[in-house]
């Protein structure tokens, strides 16, 4: 068998093995791993260095399925070159309810997917982070630990995707160098031909974000070798633009929409085994094609191994540093830092804005973990995200620790993930909560990852005054607060933010938000305590045992809900405080805590500069609700508070009202 024969069996298994899987799931896109398969074929079997037995080797080069709905190619990729986790079995049973090979790939599931594709651009974004984290690794740590690529695979629609912009030009500034996407350029799209929908010179588009771009026969394997190699050389990201067939042997069906979403058929698919001189059954491999493809599985484990003993003679303080950081422990010191700074703010009781209470946590952080790298969405000065330790990084220059990602909220937030998802490093960002709605899809993938990365999210409320309804948050935290398994915080005061920060790193597989005030606060807690208060998720912060009233409030309105305590328990009405800085950290306490910390005031009162959703868990349908009941308005923040009916007075006569 020649080498182009050879290529060609090895490619053809898995255009059968995506065919054959999404035919018997009645349910699929076989279309583009039918046209990728050559380019997959050479890139897995000659350039990608990975071992399936050490799917979590820092050092091997990452690929992402940025076209997510083609998930039969990663699945049939990790099943020939022998990853455990995807037997015959599971690609069987792709599509079904419990199985490995879920309708778009999923981290988590099984090794060798580096991250949750299906929203198109989010992989190509994401990529991006890891290629950020390489470079800044490899500066670090140096070549002997961190030297890789960042492969993509992207199709149109995530090239025509808003993100994908957002992406590439980060990525061009940053000299993304070690970054290659592969463009899987078909001209097909679900609606038909691209060309009733773009006409974008995609070549024109990446240069001018300053990328290398190349174009080949994306079914001739030595030209995409030659095009593979002249990347990896590049002082720049490069493109390859890969041009193919999709539903590449169909005889009927190939280079058609019909076969981008939809089985082939029965029919379609015994033409196809003999256009392509397939004889085996449906999930059959020829042995001699099998053996070939775990061959190739095993051609880095040389290399997996020449790292591994670099490592072990690497100085014993570096290679422990490099061991827990992708291990994703915290550095011990952390605790006591913190313990130590809520000493000295029990004792200075400040009253700064939370988004500067923020800042002098980190200060704190980021003196004690090496990992954590910073950014903003060109509001630095406003997230006040930038501390002592972390120096800004330049495309020419990784040694900081801070990210300048311009005014890119979706591609930064995306990016994060790539740094997490990367590992080695803990990524924290910054940008007006208002605008969590530009980074949102890319927050809801970290949710359903289970990822760490963190959202400073500044400008929180009404509280940042005079922009006006268009940069005032008003439903962001509900909408927020209904992702699954996001942690969204909002601080009260200083030793609340920090205990928050510390919260936020811990959860190693919960992404965090940390909604931060403009406006300067008073401190609420101001005796020390060694426990994290907040991590109960809400808790008293003024008690009483036989209240009348209970005052819930987060953020900024814990202050208005006690000075209306105040008002009350001075006027002989039993009134009980409880600060709500996390509410999915208060729904994981047990109930009776929960219960507890409810209680049985016949009055209920809760207080957010937001809309009421959500707040019925702890008031009731019943309960009274101080807060914005629409859009806000532009004027100086205390004016604004006395116009919505958010004060102390306006809490005072309420409770009074619903007791008379």
């Amino acid at each position: 068998m020649n080498s182009r024969e050879k290529h060609d069996r090895m490619a053809n298994a898995i255009r059968f093995l995506s065919m054959d899987a999404v035919e018997k799931a009645n349910s699929g896109h076989p279309g583009l791993p039918m046209g990728a398969a050559d380019v997959a074929t050479v890139l897995f079997t000659k350039y990608l260095n990975f071992d399936p037995k050490a799917p979590h080797w820092p050092n091997r080069d990452r690929f992402v399925l940025s076209a997510g709905h083609g998930s039969m190619l990663i699945y049939s990729l990790l099943y020939l070159t022998g990853y455990e986790d995807i037997t015959i079995d599971e690609i069987k049973n792709f599509r079904q309810l419990g199985s490995k090979t879920a309708g778009h790939p999923e981290y988590g599931h099984a090794a060798g997917i580096e991250t949750t594709t299906g929203p198109l651009g989010q992989g190509i974004a994401t990529a991006v982070g890891m290629a950020i984290a390489e470079k800044k690794l490899n500066d670090e740590f140096g070549g002997d630990l961190i030297d890789h690529y960042t492969y993509v695979l992207a199709g149109d629609g995530c090239l025509m995707e808003g993100i994908s912009q957002e992406a590439i030009s980060l990525a061009g500034h940053l000299k993304l160098n070690k970054l290659i996407v592969f463009w899987d350029d078909n001209n097909i799209s679900i609606d038909g031909p691209i060309s009733i929908a773009d006409s974008t010179d995609q070549h024109a588009r990446f240069k001018a974000s300053g990328w290398n771009t190349i174009a080949v026969d994306g079914h001739d394997p030595d030209a995409i070798s030659a095009a593979i190699e002249t990347a990896q050389k590049s002082d720049k990201p490069t493109m390859i633009a890969c041009k193919t067939v999709i539903g590449f042997g169909a005889p009927n069906k190939a280079g058609t929409h019909k076969v981008h979403g939809s089985p082939l058929g029965a029919e379609e698919i015994a033409a196809t085994r003999k256009a392509l001189n397939w004889e085996s059954e449906a999930f059959v491999v020829p042995a001699d094609v099998l053996d070939a493809w775990r061959l190739s599985g095993l051609r880095a484990t040389k290399v997996h191994k020449e790292w591994q003993a670099r490592l072990e003679k690497t100085e014993a303080e570096k290679k422990a540093q490099f061991t827990r950081r992708f291990a994703g422990e915290l550095e011990s010191g952390l605790a006591p830092a913190i313990s130590a700074y809520k000493k000295k703010l029990a004792e200075t009781k400040p009253n700064p804005a939370t988004r500067k209470a923020s800042e002098d946590a980190l200060e704190v952080i980021n003196g004690v973990l090496t990992e954590t790298i910073g950014g903003s969405a060109d509001l630095t000065g406003s997230n006040n995200t930038k501390t002592s330790q972390t120096k800004s990084i330049t495309p020419t220059d990784f040694t900081g620790r801070y990210l300048h990602y311009g005014i890119r909220e979706h591609g930064m937030a995306a990016a994060m993930n790539g740094i997490a998802l990367h590992g080695g490093l803990i990524p924290y960002s910054g940008g007006f909560l208002i605008f969590s709605d530009y980074c949102r899809p890319s927050i809801r993938l970290a949710a359903l990852m289970g990822i760490r990365v963190i959202h400073v999210l500044t400008h929180d409320s009404i509280g940042l005054g005079e922009d006006g309804p268009t940069h005032q948050p008003v439903e962001q935290m509900a909408a927020l607060r209904a992702i699954p398994n996001l942690l969204m915080f909002r601080p009260a005061d200083a030793t609340e933010t920090v205990e928050c920060w510390q919260l936020a790193l811990e959860n190693k597989h919960r992404p965090s938000g940390l909604a931060l005030t403009r406006q300067n606060l008073m401190p609420i807690r101001t005796e020390f305590e060694e426990d994290n208060l907040c991590a109960k998720g809400a808790y008293e912060v003024v008690s009483n045992s036989d209240a009348k009233v209970t005052i819930f409030a987060s953020g900024s309105e814990v202050e208005i809900a006690v000075k209306a305590a105040g008002t009350l328990n001075g006027k002989g009405v039993s009134t009980r405080v409880v600060s709500v800085p996390c509410f999915e950290l208060f729904e994981d306490q047990p109930e009776d805590y929960k219960r507890a910390v409810i209680g049985d005031a016949p009055v209920k009162i809760a207080v957010e500069a937001a809309i009421r959703q959500g707040w019925d868990a702890f008031i009731g349908s019943d309960g009274i609700f101080i807060g914005m009941h629409g859009f806000g308005a532009s004027g100086p923040y205390k004016e604004l508070y006395k116009h919505f009916g958010i004060t102390p007075e306006a809490v005072v006569s309420a409770a009074e009202a619903k007791l008379s």
